[in-house]
């Protein structure tokens, strides 16, 4: 690997790489309040709103995490054909997120998550979504923008982000992944329990233990190295993938490519929220994957990344200087 000590050196190439995120988008609405009684109508708390503040979730996250960290960002997926989605293309625009890809559908509707906070504590969740598999034609118009977007993009990786909401069905799951593998793209996938295992040939496998607990049906998980190699091979077995790359939570992160395995303990953090972390860790990891093929580093940045971003309540986008200055200060005397 060619001067990767040099990490100024590395981060200055995200802005030449083309990534696509295909999967589930989401609008994250946060109301920001105070308590000062309970109701006189039933025994809950009355929250006082202070603010309202729109922001991008699910796959629309690891997009812009990919946009703040440099890269050129595209974000493909359906919505409905409603004022949150004219919402959710407004906030792409202004953070420079490419929406020109995604389709909207009348059989839908886009999904808002409304999380009402109070001192920093999230007091309730309201949901609004449609959870089923696209219909045939919304599938359709999904890969043809696709491969019109392969076309004319030419991404240098693809990210398929599963939030089973029901954007990635195994029809788009396949045809993405047999596209990018034409055309000489990298894959990398952070997978849900319905469509753990059509993820055949990806390149990046990235799910979480309870992800990896659930998809291989196994009780418990004893998250040390031997065991971890264990599920590689059985994920391998059925994916035919070339990296595993499984975040186990405080413990940090786990990788395998080919004989190659390792754990990377994280680093310690004053913990605030822990949503979001994992769309920064498959931003990351992907986008240095692309610059540099080198496996290990590609794990010890998203490591770190990970943490950073579980400092910051709500799902939010990592901040590439301190990344930057975080990698310098804990890799360094690593790559001298």
């Amino acid at each position: 690997m060619p001067d990767m000590h040099n990490f100024a050196e590395l981060f200055s190439r995200f802005p030449s790489i083309k990534v696509g995120v295909v999967g589930d988008v989401m609008l994250d609405t946060y109301m920001w309040g105070h308590v000062e009684r309970i109701s006189p109508e039933a025994p809950v708390p009355v929250v006082s709103i202070d603010k309202k503040e729109f922001r991008i979730g699910g796959a629309g996250n690891v997009a812009y995490n990919l946009q703040a960290l440099g890269a050129q960002s595209f974000v493909l997926s359906v919505t409905g054909d409603d004022e949150d989605a004219l919402r959710l293309v407004q906030l792409f625009s202004g953070l420079g997120v490419n929406s020109a890809y995604s389709i909207r559908s009348r059989d839908r509707i886009t999904t808002n998550k409304t999380r009402i906070i109070s001192r920093n504590q999230q007091m309730m969740r309201l949901d609004t979504e449609i959870t089923r598999e696209l219909t045939p034609g919304d599938e359709e118009s999904l890969m043809l923008a696709f491969d019109r977007f392969l076309t004319e993009v030419r991404p240098d990786v693809v990210i398929l982000e599963d939030y089973n909401k029901g954007v990635l069905t195994e029809r788009i799951i396949h045809h993405v992944i047999d596209a990018c593998k034409t055309a000489g793209v990298i894959t990398a996938v952070d997978p849900k329990r319905k469509n753990f295992f059509a993820y055949r040939g990806v390149d990046i496998f990235k799910p979480n233990l309870g992800e990896v607990r659930e998809g291989l049906n196994l009780l418990s998980v004893d998250a040390g190295v031997g065991q971890l190699q264990t599920i590689h091979g059985e994920l391998h077995d059925r994916l035919q993938h070339n990296i595993s790359f499984i975040t186990l939570s405080e413990k940090g992160v786990f990788y395998q490519q080919g004989e190659r395995a390792e754990i990377i303990p994280s680093h310690l953090r004053n913990i605030a929220d822990v949503s979001g972390a994992g769309d920064t860790v498959i931003a990351v990891a992907a986008l240095v994957y692309a610059a540099t093929r080198d496996v290990h580093l590609m794990a010890e940045i998203a490591n770190i990344a990970g943490g950073l971003v579980c400092e910051i309540v709500g799902t939010a986008a990592i901040n590439v200087k301190q990344l930057l200055d975080e990698t310098e200060a804990l890799l360094g005397k690593q790559y001298q």
